[in-house]
């Protein structure tokens, strides 16, 4: 079978593999749908490819060369020969927890297997992914994708919706409050849409006009471009002087994790989401004097995954809208290259 592969400096490569097949404990999928996911270009436009990525973002890795897409959606079509008809039924539609770890420590046994000290595998980053027709992965990371639900739909909770639904339960929001949201690419616009669904009020913040306008359509009271605005007084012009209730980056970017942190009200909550990069800030001043709750949030577990899916399912979230592009896998070049330039919404492989 053909797969996607990231060979660095924003090149892919659409390689040869040997078909799937499953070991004792394994099912294999027929992906019907593998998302793109904003941390995707972190491995993309990294000099030395997946391999190095990995390293780079500390997830080790055998240094090979894998199937990117770490967003699967999809059927059962095989099993191994330990996993009977109850744990995976053939046909049965289902997402991935897209890690696996030691299985036996505490942090696997609670689902977090991302969080194993005995090392982790992240599929489509440092074993194989789901931009592939079919996708092998240990049944303990299937998590079932509710009958309502497309799998384009699964294929966004399984990274990006999911860490940004994760991120919000975490920061035990009020029905009430305001939220900034720095940076409304996938994860971001989903934060925007499962904050308003949560009743609370979106500042949805970006350097890009298209996804400033997704995010209006989404239930964004206040859209603010940082290319244009002073994103810390405009915040406080918003909020009368007082700041922001919350605020959750999702864009990794030094510049936005500070606004996030000073643009914060006295007793405040601030949520770190975005991957890689250093921020600085004075402690004192910017933190403790000012009672801040400061949370870094990574993707979720296993039961959060599957409690997002019934959150959208139960509240007839859009999420589909989410997607402003789909692409065929000999599209990948086209679609990284598209997906590059940060002003889209979602992009998805559909198989």
């Amino acid at each position: 079978m053909k797969g996607i592969v990231f060979l660095g400096e924003r090149q892919v490569e659409i390689r040869e593999f040997e078909d799937p097949v499953p070991g004792a404990d394994e099912v294999i999928l027929e992906i019907k749908a593998s998302g793109m996911c904003g941390s995707d270009l972190h491995v993309y436009r990294s000099p030395g490819g997946g391999p190095a990525a990995a390293r780079a973002l500390g997830l080790g890795g055998d240094g090979k060369a894998v199937i990117a897409g770490h967003e699967p959606c999809g059927i059962v079509v095989a099993r191994g020969s330990e996993v009977s008809e109850k744990m995976a039924p053939l046909g049965a539609r289902v997402m991935v927890h897209h890690y696996d770890g030691c299985r036996i420590c505490e942090a696997c046994q609670d689902g977090w297997a991302q969080l194993c000290k005995s090392g982790f595998t992240v599929f489509g980053i440092t074993g194989h992914g789901s931009h592939a027709p079919y996708m092998r992965v240990p049944v303990n990371t299937l998590v079932n994708l509710p009958d309502q639900l497309t799998f384009e739909e699964g294929a966004a909770i399984s990274c990006g919706t999911g860490t940004a639904f994760e991120a919000i339960k975490r920061m035990n929001v009020s029905n009430k409050g305001i939220i900034a949201v720095f940076g409304q690419g996938p994860v971001g616009l989903s934060a925007t849409m499962i904050a308003v669904c949560m009743g609370l009020s979106v500042i949805a913040i970006d350097v890009s006009n298209e996804r400033l306008k997704l995010a209006k359509k989404f239930g964004a009271e206040k859209l603010v471009n940082a290319k244009e605005d002073n994103v810390i007084e405009v915040l406080y012009q918003h909020t009368r002087g007082i700041g922001v209730d919350y605020a959750i980056e999702c864009s990794g970017q030094p510049e936005a994790r500070l606004n996030s942190v000073r643009s914060t009200k006295t007793w405040g909550t601030v949520c770190f989401v975005g991957e890689g990069k250093d921020v600085k800030f004075d402690v004192s001043p910017d933190l403790l004097r000012r009672q801040l709750t400061l949370l870094g949030s990574w993707t979720f577990n296993k039961a959060l995954q599957f409690e997002c899916a019934r959150f959208v399912s139960k509240h007839s979230l859009p999420i589909n809208k989410l997607f402003t592009h789909v692409f065929k896998q000999s599209e990948a070049s086209k679609a990284y290259r598209v997906f590059d330039t940060q002003t889209t919404g979602k992009g998805v492989f559909l198989f």
